[in-house]
């Protein structure tokens, strides 16, 4: 592999409470956390880094790879806490980031409120010019306008400019103009052209996403200008790679123009080291389930690659560039139980977060979790699972189910716990069928890639309810975000939208642009260091029957494209509409809207070196304590994680605790480990 420096991996990531980091040297992994530092993110990278060079001993000089994992971008967008920036917008079409779809969340919430725009409307500026829908000019840019603009921004606090014209994705001559004319005019700041941020149909999703990305560059540029400053002075020579929300990485500059495309930076890094560690295992149909304290996400990967969408929301706001399709939901080990006005059970989605956290952390908290009800199931033990420094406090989880639930329902204590778990997995299940059946995917057909501190603890009664053979926890079940940065490919995505009937489509034309494209993406990723045979693309096209106003992507076989091309991905469409939606329409007209091309700069994949631990299974037998599965004691075998040697065997019920997480395997489940450290639980014995 071209570029290589040392023979040490660095992967970061930063959560709400840790910041991960994982060191791959010589195939062995070591992982290392510290606090995550909200105000300075790049100082808890920084604190990251210094411990795992204290603790694997390796010089700055010898790391060769360092990628990063960041939620500034996402936290920008979910705090409104981003740049003062300007709209500019073909006349008449100054509101349509109020406008929108005009689609209700919740059509039965009279109170519900639109989302606050990225510009507000003071800010928001109309230009003369006007194309048609095939980028021809109507209207001839009036210069005199865009004067008028750039007077009014050189007097104003402006840090971002974002410029999205009606139909620029068919011609980006207007979009250049404006832009070169406001610099002329002295207006130094930043800008972002929808024709390059997301050169595709439909107004609301190109204007929005152009607007956030202007809004977010100087986020973003100020944040990684601190971190590669900090790198350099450390005297480590790798160059910065950046998680991408698509599922692959890209260099720090190109992160820093298009902040946009790492809005779900760390939860698309953890699909990706499932999609890895399952892969090992030579297992390519999996679920992900990553499980943390405030909420869960959910994912699928289909023959080995994760499912990308231009559907995803962040917060209040639909991003149309190509993300891992994650689908969230307030469901983690510190989501809240309580009775509704029906005197139903319910559970989240409200947390009681790290501080003060769960009943049993003893830090004054006065509302029963998940957490509480898995440690009074037996499923925790409360001397090991909290850090040193706290205590768990298993009188008062008692008394807090029992005054909070058990009463109010007139169930026991035991019945009250076991209630707040079902629900929680009740939730979780349902987000599991969001992300497979109802996209036409059978989950008996996937395995359950479960991490994250808490989703081991439910990934069994989860399986077993969805008939989901077999769970696969990895090794790095608390960190596989930051190891998935270490397996991840850099990524380039390159789209337009070419609205044609199908058959009017030409295939000359249709080549022309996938070439230019490829020639694009061979640039970007031979600038990133990746050599010719290191580079791989994928063609593809979104195809919709006329009328219809939703699209479904088709991968396009490789080749110049030809009739018989088109023809193949027609019939590719019928199929998989049929799929999806459970019906088709061969005969009715279609119509091509988008053209997508990806460009991927392969990575090498780091030799993990296989467990040394020697010995069986059952040496590695911690204690037995009784512990409750749907109202039933069972005495359990509890195991040390790190002790368990590759190829261990052993039946449920069984209690699996390590550093990061605990997995608990259910009655009728087996569980064996792999070469790898992962654990496997068969569900279907």
């Amino acid at each position: 592999m071209s570029n290589t420096i040392g023979n040490c991996r660095l992967g970061v990531d930063i959560g709400g409470t840790f910041t991960d980091v994982v060191t791959v040297r010589d195939g062995r992994l070591h992982v290392a956390k510290t606090p995550s530092t909200p105000e300075a993110p790049d100082e808890g990278v920084m604190d990251g880094v210094t411990k795992s060079q204290n603790d694997v001993g390796f010089r700055s000089n010898a790391v060769g790879f360092f990628a990063h994992g960041t939620t500034v971008a996402t936290n920008a967008v979910l705090e409104r806490d981003w740049a003062e920036t300007a709209l500019i917008t073909t006349d008449g079409f100054r509101d349509v980031l109020e406008i929108g779809r005009q689609a209700r969340p919740d059509i039965y919430d009279f109170d519900v409120r639109e989302p606050v725009p990225i510009v507000e409307r003071d800010r928001r500026f109309e230009i003369t010019e006007r194309l048609d829908e095939r980028g021809r000019v109507e209207t001839p840019l009036e210069e005199s306008t865009v004067d008028a603009v750039a007077a009014e921004l050189a007097a104003s606090n402006i840090d971002s400019v974002a410029i999205s014209l009606l139909f620029s994705f068919e011609n980006d001559e207007h979009e250049r103009r404006i832009r070169d004319r406001l610099q002329n005019a002295g207006v130094d700041v930043s800008y972002s052209l929808s024709s390059e941020v997301l050169p595709e149909i439909r107004e609301y999703e190109r204007t929005l996403a152009t607007s956030l990305n202007a809004a977010l560059k100087p986020v973003m540029d100020t944040y990684i200008g601190r971190l590669e400053s900090s790198i350099d002075d450390r005297g480590i020579p790798a160059t910065m790679q950046i998680m991408q929300s698509n599922g692959g990485i890209i260099g720090a500059e190109r992160a820093r123009q298009r902040p946009i495309n790492t809005l779900l930076s760390g939860p698309a890094a953890g699909v990706q080291g499932a999609a890895h560690v399952a892969a090992l295992d030579g297992i390519d149909d999996v679920l992900t389930m990553d499980m943390g304290g405030t909420s869960c996400d959910v994912s699928m990967v289909r023959d080995g690659d994760p499912l990308v969408s231009t559907e995803v929301e962040v917060g209040d706001y639909p991003i149309g560039v190509p993300m891992i399709s994650v689908h969230t939901i307030g469901a983690g080990g510190g989501s809240i139980a309580w009775i509704d006005d029906g005197d139903a059970l319910r559970v989240g989605p409200r947390s009681a977060g790290a501080v003060p956290g769960p009943v049993c952390y003893g830090r004054g908290g006065d509302e029963p979790t998940v957490t509480d009800a898995q440690l009074l199931l037996g499923r925790l033990d409360p001397d090991a699972f909290l850090a040193d420094e706290l205590e768990a406090d298993v009188d008062r989880v008692e008394a807090v189910i029992e005054e909070r639930i058990a009463g109010p329902l007139d169930m026991g204590l035991e019945a009250a716990a076991q209630g707040i778990l079902d629900v929680a997995n009740a939730n979780m299940e349902r987000a599991l069928r969001v992300v497979s059946v109802e996209r036409g995917y059978d989950p008996r057909e996937f395995g359950l890639v479960a991490f994250g501190g808490a989703g081991p603890l439910h990934a069994g009664a989860l399986a077993a309810e969805l008939d989901i053979p077999r769970v696969l926890v990895p090794r790095t079940a608390g960190v596989l975000s930051a190891l998935g940065l270490l397996i991840t490919d850099l990524i380039h995505d390159f789209s337009t939208s070419m609205v044609r009937r199908l058959p009017d489509v030409s295939p000359s034309e249709l080549e022309s642009v996938f070439a230019g494209f490829e020639r694009d993406g061979y640039e970007r990723l031979a600038g990133e260091g990746r050599d010719d045979d290191e580079i791989e693309l994928e063609r593809s096209v979104d195809l919709r029957y006329v009328g219809q106003s939703f699209e479904l992507t088709i991968p396009l076989s490789n080749g110049d494209v030809t009739a018989e091309t088109l023809e193949d991905a027609a019939e590719r469409f019928h199929g998989r509409h049929e799929r999806r939606y459970g019906h088709a329409s061969p005969s009715a007209p279609l119509e091509l809207v988008t053209v997508r091309l990806r460009a991927r700069g392969l990575v090498d994949t780091p030799d993990l070196v296989a467990s040394e631990t020697d010995g069986c299974a059952d040496e590695a037998i911690r204690q037995q304590r009784d512990v409750v599965y749907d109202g039933t004691v069972y005495e359990t075998n509890v195991y040390d994680r790190d002790r368990l040697p590759v190829d261990a065997s052993f039946d449920g019920p069984a209690i699996v605790e390590g550093g990061e997480s605990t997995v608990v395997i259910r009655p009728e489940q087996h569980a064996t480990v792999d070469e790898y450290g992962s654990i496997i639980v068969e569900t279907d014995q």
